[in-house]
């Protein structure tokens, strides 16, 4: 996949909806019952990328300010949904043990992930900043443990929801009617092509989530350094 067409595309597509204001708001993020759970492995950015992002969010906080923005401890990169959020899974269903084992063998092929994180793209519901990983090891890394977990009797369901082959960031998802989606345009036309930044992960994290990932819902299951 061309990541840069791939997010233009998303960008084009997203941007006619919110201004045609066919976007979708998320009725799920003030439940207090929201019960969908997971298990996903993953990437934090840097703290000096998670302050151009939250410079960024400021600028849309001015304009939209009723609106669901990721603070700096939810940030994430989604490296690879290992069992998608649902309100049928908990964690006392599974060995925690087995999968951070499985993980541990699937690293030994990785040897560094670089991210540059520049521009930001849109869904229907949400604003996303762009990832770029530098070379081919996090889709290989991924590819290892695809081909790890297909031959474990682990359950998972990756890929059961899309084949993920992005590096971006979440970071505000539409809760509330748009107050202004022009100036909302305006400010992410501003930072399509903004550098926020390139870092080297030094750390990967197993966790069991919620939908958004907010870090009061998170239990933290394992850390891997790299």
């Amino acid at each position: 996949m061309n990541l840069q067409e791939h997010y233009n595309e998303l960008y084009k597509k997203s941007s006619e909806t919110i201004l045609a204001g066919n976007y979708k708001l998320d009725s799920q993020i003030n439940n207090e019952s929201d019960s969908r759970f997971g298990i996903t492995f993953l990437i934090r950015p840097s703290e000096i990328i998670k302050a151009n992002i939250q410079s960024f969010l400021n600028e849309l906080k001015a304009i939209e300010p009723n609106q669901y923005y990721y603070p700096d401890s939810d940030i994430h990169i989604t490296l690879m949904s290992i069992i998608s959020c649902s309100d049928e899974f908990s964690l006392n269903a599974i060995n925690v043990h087995e999968y951070i084992d499985l993980i541990q063998q699937s690293l030994v092929i990785l040897d560094k992930i670089k991210i540059e994180f520049r521009g930001v793209t849109a869904s229907p519901s949400a604003i996303m900043i762009q990832g770029f990983p530098t070379d081919d090891s996090l889709n290989n890394f991924r590819d290892k443990l695809r081909e790890d977990f297909k031959k474990s009797s682990l359950q998972q369901s990756i890929d059961t929801r899309y084949a993920i082959s992005t590096a971006h960031s979440t970071v505000l998802r539409f809760q509330e009617k748009l107050e202004n989606p022009q100036k909302l345009m305006q400010v992410l036309e501003k930072y399509r092509d903004y550098d926020f930044g390139e870092f080297q992960v030094e750390n990967l994290e197993l966790v069991y989530n919620d939908w958004y990932q907010r870090e009061k819902n998170t239990i933290h299951l394992a850390e891997f350094r790299i």
